[in-house]
């Protein structure tokens, strides 16, 4: 630490004799025309002589990452957006623009102007004509930045990851690849893109603990919302036959390698279809975003490799827990299932209806299994809420999670638009509230209303945009994927009394 805060004071010092010196440190825009890897791309075949027949100019902007000065010249490497660049400084050639150099250290920005030539070891490389400092870096960027240790501060100082490790750059990237290409195949489908609110008087469209605030001016309590389902559904009330929302989700809950308190989700909604009908969307619609993100349906990830080519198998839950050694006799009794889910050290919590029992059970005995794509399907209808029961077997939603590598990715059912079972799904979702299951779905007689005015059959789905990233970037935790990942505050930034 001490030697850190020795090369910051020697960066101030030279923040104050360039000063001296006429140059700014921070100072005007620079106007580059063009990119370290689009030029190493157009003159990849370009031959030494060639250049210098050509005496191809360029200029470019971005980040001193490495230097080497030899007292009359010097080789440096900047990086923009794109990659990064080798340049090369003689003294003869920029004459006194070569004091400069001397007061530039590895972090700073410029900008320059100079002549593509190829070096003994037929490196593409930038002669330096003229060259220009737009930001002196104070703190210096850290030599080895790789490793387990360094893996909290990547994600609390995310501009030094992003500046160091040209690999989480590019994993960014392809997350725009992914958003992008999710638009595109919903509207090419037919869909249009709403807004809904992120701030309910009630939370609702999906069974989680939410975050409350206050509104000062109406004098009210609001929920950031856990989901936008019962809003999108409303327009489905009003005429809108396919809608989509993509957007930032709220839950008050753990933060892990899979969960992080707000994430990114995508609901979609289309009338007069089923989630039949939703699970082979889904094959199409993630196969087409992987095919433009990764450019393979077969997917690395971890020591395994994905293989995302339809069909993927649709396993009813319950057989799904069967064929993991769960004795069927307990599948339809909930103290001979909360017996032997104890039995098997699977936190039971008091009070747990037959179909809470078995998700629990579920995500000890078969979750971990479901690592290539997998549509679980038909689920107890206590952990369903809003889902359509099945006709042949009401115990039954017709509901599929959709898993691969072994978490859940997407969650989707036949829409509920029956306003008197609705209102009794609601009302037993109250008494699990009062008996302490902070996690139950609230009461929302708005809802019911509109249901009331009709919703026609729909089918509704929403899919975790970080996770499918994830996938398709092949990063192990949630927080490699979004930019700046919730954290506990470093100690400096806490209020004294938690100190």
């Amino acid at each position: 630490m001490e030697e850190i805060n020795e090369l910051i004071k020697q960066r101030i010092r030279k923040v104050e004799e360039l000063k001296e010196m006429g140059v700014q440190p921070y100072g005007e825009p620079f106007p580059a025309t063009d990119h370290a890897a689009d030029l190493i791309e157009k003159y990849r075949d370009t031959s030494k002589e060639e250049l210098e027949a050509g005496a191809v100019e360029c200029s470019l902007a971005g980040r001193i990452v490495a230097m080497r000065d030899f007292g009359k010249a010097a080789f440096a490497h900047v990086q923009d957006s794109t990659g990064k660049m080798q340049i090369y400084l003689k003294k003869d050639v920029l004459g006194e623009g070569y004091k400069l150099l001397k007061k530039l250290d590895i972090g700073d920005i410029v900008g320059l102007r100079g002549r593509l030539f190829r070096t003994r070891t037929n490196e593409l490389t930038v002669e330096v004509g003229s060259l220009q400092l737009m930001t002196k870096s104070i703190r210096p960027l850290p030599e080895k930045w790789h490793g387990l240790k360094d893996v909290e501060t990547r994600y609390r100082q995310r501009y030094v990851d992003l500046i160091v490790n040209p690999e989480v750059r590019e994993n960014f990237a392809r997350r725009s690849v992914v958003i992008k290409g999710v638009r595109d195949f919903l509207e090419t489908k037919g869909f249009i893109e709403v807004e809904t609110p992120m701030m309910h008087q009630i939370p609702g469209g999906a069974t989680a603990r939410p975050f409350k605030t206050h509104h000062n001016a109406l004098d009210i309590d609001l929920y950031l919302r856990i989901a936008p389902e019962l809003y999108l559904k409303r327009l489905l009330v009003g005429g809108y036959e396919r809608v989509y929302e993509l957007n930032k989700n709220f839950r008050n809950e753990g933060i892990s390698t899979k969960h992080n308190p707000e994430f990114s989700m995508l609901e979609f909604y289309i009338a007069y279809k089923d989630y039949n009908f939703l699970m082979s969307l889904t094959e199409e619609l993630i196969t087409e975003v992987a095919m433009k993100a990764a450019g393979s349906l077969k997917i690395p990830y971890g020591d395994d490799t994905i293989d995302l080519t339809p069909p993927w198998p649709r396993v009813p839950m319950l057989e799904a827990l069967a064929n993991s050694g769960v004795p069927e006799e307990i599948l339809g009794d909930a103290e001979k299932a909360k017996a032997w889910g104890r039995a098997n050290k699977i936190d039971i919590p008091e009070g747990s209806s037959l179909g809470k029992i078995l998700d629990e059970i579920f995500k000890e005995k078969v979750e971990p299994g479901l690592v290539q794509p997998t549509f679980v399907i038909d689920h107890p209808v206590e952990l369903s809420p809003l889902a359509k029961r099945k006709a042949d077997n009401p115990a039954l939603v017709e509901r599929f999670e959709l898993f691969i590598c072994a978490r859940e990715l997407a969650n989707a059912f036949s829409e509920l638009n029956d306003p008197f079972d609705q209102k009794g799904r609601f009302l037993e979702q109250v008494k699990a509230k009062q008996e302490g299951d902070e996690e139950a779905h609230w009461m929302d007689e708005d809802f019911i209303r509109a249901l009331e005015y009709g919703m026609p059959p729909a089918a509704g789905e929403g899919i975790g945009i970080d996770r499918l990233v994830m996938l398709l970037t092949n990063s192990q935790s949630i927080r490699d994927v979004v930019l700046f990942p919730q954290l506990k505050p470093e100690q400096a930034d806490r209020p004294a009394d938690e100190q």
